[in-house]
């Protein structure tokens, strides 16, 4: 094995203001990552495209409704940065309006092809494009938008594991 596949995947997911849904599919690739054993093989990070939340915990519903998993969010809220581009394998934003703004932010065209929907991992048949953001939205929609990242997650996890081997 040479140094270069011994080299964590760097993922880096991406809401608006990552208090939801970007430090939700974060708690969740690295319960997966625990899950199989496979932390040191990768890096995990989440950031919101807005700066509104810098420096807060997620949004505390979705603490709760993560935690009910057993999931435990402790991220720290951050701003998509430029060297995020050149750090991160994937960027991975969770709707059409991040995906925007995380293409005008890209520095180049290398860069923008790093940036890829989280919809992308969606499971077959999947009644959504997107991930929605619960922020507004009760209880039915913390719950919606871990099912979907649960889902992606995991894909996700295949998909990069599936190409390790091959």
């Amino acid at each position: 094995m040479n140094n270069q596949e011994k080299k964590p995947v760097k993922i880096l997911f991406v809401c608006l203001g990552n208090i939801c849904r970007s430090p939700a599919a974060e708690g969740v690739f690295l319960e997966i990552l625990r899950e199989n054993q496979a932390l040191e093989r990768y890096t995990v990070d989440s950031a919101g495209t807005g700066g509104y939340h810098i420096g807060e915990l997620p949004d505390s519903r979705m603490r709760v409704h993560a935690r009910q998993r057993g999931l435990e969010l402790v991220h720290h809220c951050r701003q998509v940065t430029t060297e995020d581009f050149e750090d991160f394998d994937l960027i991975i934003g969770m709707d059409s309006m991040n995906l925007t703004n995380l293409r005008r932010k890209a520095p180049s065209v290398e860069a923008a092809r790093k940036i890829h929907g989280m919809a992308e991992f969606f499971s077959p048949g999947a009644r959504y494009d997107h991930v929605p953001d619960p922020y507004y939205e009760g209880a039915e929609g913390f719950e919606l938008v871990l099912d979907l990242l649960q889902d992606a997650c995991l894909n996700l996890y295949n998909s990069l594991e599936s190409e390790k081997r091959n």
